[in-house]
């Protein structure tokens, strides 16, 4: 699983539908998630900071979680089938953990909302995002293949070994 951050919302130029933009750390790579326009009002408020006069759903939902003294561990967004996107809620209660189906959209709204992480597994990054730093991407395909050029198959099995003592430990 790799840790993502919301850089922002943009709107699809052909639909004008808006997309919440996810970041890595290393902001190599966006993921982006078509979302309703509500979700994305949602959103901006909680980047924003803003605070409605009356809660708002996400609001109302943090407040259930406040009061019975949940905490929203983190949220993962765990595959795409059908280009829709899965996500679950991790919640605890003291020892108790629980996970709860939810649509990305309102599972970012709560995160920003509560300040928890955002975890998009592996498998979603690779078939769904897009690189935002094409010349660091080749610049990285370079060096592996300098890499290989200049390293024996001796040293290549050293170097396994090594990492795998390394990690035994």
């Amino acid at each position: 699983m790799i840790e993502m951050k919301v850089a922002g919302i943009a709107l699809d130029a052909a639909t004008r539908s808006p997309i919440v933009l996810l970041r890595d750390a290393s902001e190599r790579r966006a993921l982006p998630i078509f979302i309703g326009q509500e979700q994305a009002r949602s959103i901006i408020g909680a980047l924003e900071n803003s605070r409605p006069p009356r809660p708002l759903t996400h609001d109302l939902f943090v407040n259930l979680m406040e009061m019975w003294e949940m905490d929203l561990e983190r949220i993962v967004i765990h595959s795409l089938q059908d280009n829709t996107f899965y996500a679950v809620l991790i919640l605890s209660q003291g020892e108790i953990k629980k996970e709860i189906d939810a649509r990305p959209s309102d599972a970012i709204a709560i995160a920003l909302r509560t300040d928890s992480p955002i975890w998009v597994m592996e498998e979603v990054i690779m078939e769904a995002s897009i690189p935002v730093d094409r010349e660091a991407d080749e610049a990285e395909r370079q060096a592996f293949r300098e890499f290989l050029d200049n390293v024996s198959p001796d040293e290549l099995i050293r170097r396994a070994e090594f990492r795998k003592k390394d990690e035994a430990q």
